[in-house]
């Protein structure tokens, strides 16, 4: 019987402000800090170029990614503060997609459909 992926990855990407770069990153770490906790968060981290940040997170379906916003609410309130969201990807299979859409839509993502592909 094969596995139905239902894998999410949740890709936003930040502008932070001038002089705002290491509060950024101690902020990251705090986000890190907090989502190691999820059970269903399979991958968190942030990446850096120059003043775009990139925090890359998986989870193991749309559930995962509403707790995770949930949990790091206070922490986003934070972050946009001193950066703000300049694009924000959500890339999942179309059933989880649809449990996505209406709870994200203030956040304006883009929406890719899984077709095709497997995972380990």
């Amino acid at each position: 019987m094969a596995l139905t992926d239902t894998c999410c990855t949740l890709v936003p990407y930040f502008k932070i402000h001038e002089d705002k770069l290491e509060e950024f990153r101690r902020l990251g770490e705090r986000f890190v800090e907090k989502t190691q906790t999820e059970p269903k968060c399979m991958h968190y981290g942030f990446s850096f170029n120059g003043l775009q940040a990139h925090c890359r997170e998986g989870y193991a379906d749309a559930e995962g990614i509403l707790a995770h916003l949930e949990n790091v609410g206070a922490l986003l309130d934070e972050a946009f503060k001193i950066a703000e969201i300049t694009r924000l990807e959500i890339h999942a299979p179309a059933a989880e997609i649809e449990k996505l859409r209406e709870p994200l839509s203030a956040l304006n993502p883009e929406l890719f459909t899984m077709e095709t592909g497997f995972r380990r």
